[in-house]
């Protein structure tokens, strides 16, 4: 299966991400909600609908980078938010992407790309953050597909592809996930080492 941005762009056309919540999950609100500087330079990639990037951006920051494979969601994206800057709206292969960034907010992304991609997503995350900077989020702790995205895993898997480029703050079970998710999804919290 080519994961290519017209395959991405098809599904956002066809309105097929089912993935989607709808708004930013509970436990990256809460995370958000204890962040400070709203000067921090933070990337998401795979962004899609960028309901994170939203929520971010009403809560007053303004060095938020939105990275999608695919035009259709950056395009949804701006008409959603008008007044976000333009030139923080980028579509690209996250793979060719390059910045450095304080933070950078997963969701949703890692399950996308081919499994065959995740020591490079992890050495590609550990390259556009600053020193000390962070990888936040959530990854499914869960099986679910192994011939197209979302692809699953679980955290032994996982762990391997970290461990050595990121000290780990935190990586367990997500307590407030929505009730779909419950008991499914791993908040990470990775520090560049």
């Amino acid at each position: 299966m080519l994961l290519d941005s017209e395959y991405w762009n098809n599904r956002y056309i066809s309105q097929e991400f089912k993935w989607d919540l709808g708004e930013v999950s509970e436990p990256l609100k809460q995370y958000f909600d204890q962040l400070t500087d709203t000067n921090l330079h933070i990337l998401i990639p795979g962004a899609g609908n960028a309901h994170e990037a939203e929520y971010l951006f009403n809560k007053g920051f303004t060095n938020i980078y939105v990275l999608d494979y695919a035009k259709e969601p950056i395009k949804l994206f701006k008409k959603r938010n008008p007044l976000f800057n333009a030139n923080h709206l980028i579509c690209e292969n996250f793979f060719n992407h390059v910045g450095h960034y304080d933070l950078i907010i997963e969701q949703t992304f890692f399950c996308a790309i081919n499994p065959e991609l995740r020591q490079k997503y992890a050495e590609h995350m550990h390259h556009l953050l600053k020193p000390k900077g962070k990888l936040v989020g959530l990854l499914f702790n869960d099986e679910l597909n192994k011939n197209h995205p979302p692809f699953g895993g679980n955290q032994t898997e996982y762990l391997p592809y970290f461990e050595n480029l990121f000290k780990i703050k935190m990586f367990e079970t997500a307590y407030n996930s929505v009730k779909p998710r419950a008991n499914r999804e791993l908040f990470i919290n990775f520090e560049k080492a």
